[in-house]
């Protein structure tokens, strides 16, 4: 296509814009609307999953040890764990490291517990890692089977209930999104439609001195563009400043309770870019329909 040509497209899309004038504004509003909530959505599930894989990555099992084993017992338990299959990695933590461990992680409260060193109460340990976190409880499970096992501890039912959670949220995210989307391009469409009505006398007279379909369609396809492009500008923007100051304010709280917010960068520029392509795809796709059926008649 000519330069020239898509000019002239682009000055008569935006010219639709302005004839349909409430229309064209009711239609960006719908899609503005529409692409903010998918934007939270986006940025909350970013923020879920960073969560999953945070918790997920540093799931492991612990195994502790019957206080009478001996240490040969221990040994030959050792030998047991790493001849489990899809057992990755194992570390021994002897039970005054584990008391030093545990007094260590109460900061202030500390002192409190220092008592605890003339009679421990910890058993000696084996840190164990799965290959992969899905296959930690089918580790454990063998190990608890093995001599010389008192207890087994592993992270797996916090990590299922966050992932169930967070395929909550997807579903959920996606029939909102799906609703809004379909109400979105249906404005988008009656939008063309107006337009369409409106210089229906003008089509007719240039399909009859030879101008193809898709030279009409054009003008309407970069109409449903602007629509959809303009619509998911205000909703970036708010975003952008809106999780910049959120990020600002709540990461450090957050971090207290060992949750770590995605940074605003790249996040931002991958939620900006998936709006982008969203807006434009449902204001293409509107005027399609209507054109299509138009051209049809």
């Amino acid at each position: 296509m000519k330069f020239r040509t898509l000019t002239r497209h682009g000055k008569e899309g935006m010219k639709n814009l302005g004839r349909n004038g409430w229309m064209s504004f009711a239609s960006i509003s719908a899609v503005a609307i529409m692409l903010f909530l998918v934007g939270i959505f986006l940025l909350l599930i970013l923020n879920m999953n960073h969560l999953a894989s945070t918790v997920e990555d540093d799931v492991e099992i612990h195994v502790y040890i019957d206080l009478t084993a001996t240490k040969e017992q221990q040994d030959a338990l050792r030998q047991d764990i790493e001849s489990v299959q899809y057992v990755e990695s194992i570390e021994f933590v002897d039970r005054d490291e584990g008391l030093d461990q545990f007094i260590d992680s109460m900061d202030e409260m500390a002192p409190v517990f220092e008592g605890l060193r003339s009679e421990n109460p910890f058993n000696d340990k084996f840190v164990v890692r799965a290959e992969t976190p899905q296959l930690t409880e089918t580790v454990a499970t063998k190990i608890e089977e093995l001599s010389h096992v008192e207890t087994v501890n592993y992270g797996k039912d916090v990590v299922d209930r966050l992932f169930a959670v967070t395929d909550f949220m997807r579903t959920f995210g996606l029939v909102l999104v799906a609703g809004m989307m379909f109400t979105a391009m249906f404005l988008i469409s009656n939008t063309i439609k107006m337009t369409i009505v409106t210089r229906k006398p003008e089509i007719k007279i240039m399909r009859l001195v030879g101008a193809t379909n898709g030279f009409i369609r054009w003008p309407f396809f970069v109409e449903g563009l602007f629509i959809g492009v303009f619509g998911a500008l205000v909703p970036i923007v708010l975003i952008i400043v809106g999780y910049s100051y959120f990020y600002e304010i709540m990461s450090s709280r957050l971090e207290v309770m060992f949750f770590e917010l995605v940074p605003v960068f790249p996040a931002i520029y991958q939620v900006a870019g998936i709006l982008l392509v969203i807006g434009a795809f449902i204001g293409v796709w509107g005027s399609m329909m209507s054109v299509r059926k138009f051209l049809k008649a």
